[in-house]
């Protein structure tokens, strides 16, 4: 039996960690022995920090740290030996500018590299959107996919790297290296009520895999068929939320946004919706994105729960003309009642947004103890070519990987 101990970055509230901790529980454990546990993690916004202390067990002050990640010395983390970072999407989402590795964000993934490079995990998971494996012609993912294939070799010729861990460049592996697997998975077809779809790469040390009868597999969707998905209609209105729940405050709508709510029939927009009366139109131009007063399909999973915006991206009841609460938000992110967020409403919201679903993250951290384990379960293929996608990179590059 192994236990293995889990360092984050971009740690968000928690989501990542929260499903490690279902994984460990007894309906998942059936036919393993390996479990996690919480070491430490790195998030930027002091109010997500402090929801992850409050809620995941084992944190506290001494193990979740507020730092900007591109300060933060990763030499002063206990030891640990996997690793998970969702590093931000921002740059990589297909709304806004696209700006790929070029983006304020793009290159943030690095420091997820130099944490691999400086203490070699035996695995790590990496979350982003769906639009990481188009940015930039798709040399983007390319050429994460690379740096997280070599760490070692990725993070000696990162200035950014050099500069802050130059005595510590003796103890680098050059030759470190993973055996990946990326995927697209799209999380309705897990059990989760949200159509919410990201990249996952998993990485198991290249020693470790060699020693192992397979290698990491995606495992197969349990509710691939429409008929067979959670609906929003049953995690929102068949398990009533208690009235004490944290994080269920409901939003003070104006009576003309009331209105034009009520004028939209569930799965329906601002934009493609004839409202009868024209006062009720949005008068804005060059906008007509598909979750502006959105309001959701009962007998459908979700549409992606997201943590910004202004008015009208909120996500909407289909029977009630107001915006969903966070706690609901929450439910469908499938984070517990007894999950608490803190922090302002706006705050909450940013949270729960930008979290990994810990119902999804379960699934995967549970196929990888599997694998380690060596016990076989239900796969499919990967929908990403990780091997093609690195040739196309390194085979560009004259013989310079970086």
């Amino acid at each position: 039996m192994a236990r293995y101990v889990l360092g984050e970055m971009f740690s968000g509230p928690g989501g990542i960690a929260l499903g490690a901790e279902f994984a460990n529980r007894p309906p998942e454990m059936v036919g393993r022995s390996s479990t996690t546990a919480h070491g430490w993690a790195v998030e930027y916004h002091s109010d997500t920090a402090d929801t992850y202390r409050r809620n995941i067990p084992g944190a506290d002050d001494s193990t979740v740290h507020v730092a900007d990640v591109r300060e933060f010395d990763l030499r002063t983390v206990p030891a640990f030996d996997a690793f998970a970072f969702g590093f931000p999407c921002n740059d990589f989402s297909t709304v806004g500018e696209h700006r790929g590795l070029e983006g304020d964000y793009g290159a943030l993934y690095t420091y997820g590299v130099h944490a691999l490079a400086l203490h070699a995990p035996k695995w790590f998971i990496a979350e982003n959107v769906s639009g990481l494996s188009r940015a930039n012609g798709g040399q983007a993912f390319a050429k994460i996919l690379t740096a997280l294939r070599w760490p070692g070799s990725a993070a000696v010729t990162d200035p950014a790297f050099v500069s802050r861990y130059e005595s510590s460049m003796a103890g680098i592996d050059r030759d470190l290296e993973y055996d990946l697997v990326a995927h697209l998975y799209k999380f309705e077809e897990y059990g989760l009520p949200q159509k919410r779809h990201r990249i996952l790469i998993t990485g198991i040390r290249r020693d470790i895999r060699d020693d192992l009868p397979r290698g990491f597999r995606v495992p197969e969707p349990t509710t691939a068929a429409p008929s067979m998905q959670k609906t929003a209609r049953q995690v929102l209105e068949l398990e009533p939320i208690a009235p004490e729940a944290y994080n269920n405050t409901r939003i003070r709508h104006r009576p003309s946004v009331v209105e034009r709510i009520a004028a939209i029939a569930p799965g329906r927009n601002a934009f493609n919706t004839e409202f009868k009366d024209p006062a009720l139109k949005l008068n804005v131009r060059g906008v007509t994105l598909s979750n502006i007063y959105r309001r959701l399909e009962p007998d459908a999973p979700s549409y992606t729960v997201t943590g910004s915006g202004g008015g009208g991206t909120h996500m909407y009841h289909w029977a009630e003309p107001r915006a969903l609460t966070n706690r609901e938000r929450a439910r469908l992110q499938t984070f517990p009642d007894s999950f608490r967020f803190l922090g302002s409403e706006p705050s909450v919201r940013r949270q729960i947004g930008m979290a990994v679903p810990p119902e999804g993250a379960k699934v995967v951290v549970d196929a990888l103890l599997r694998t380690l384990d060596g016990v076989a379960y239900p796969s499919v293929d990967a929908s990403v070519d990780v091997e093609e996608l690195i040739a196309s990179y390194t085979g560009h590059r004259d013989g310079e990987l970086w």
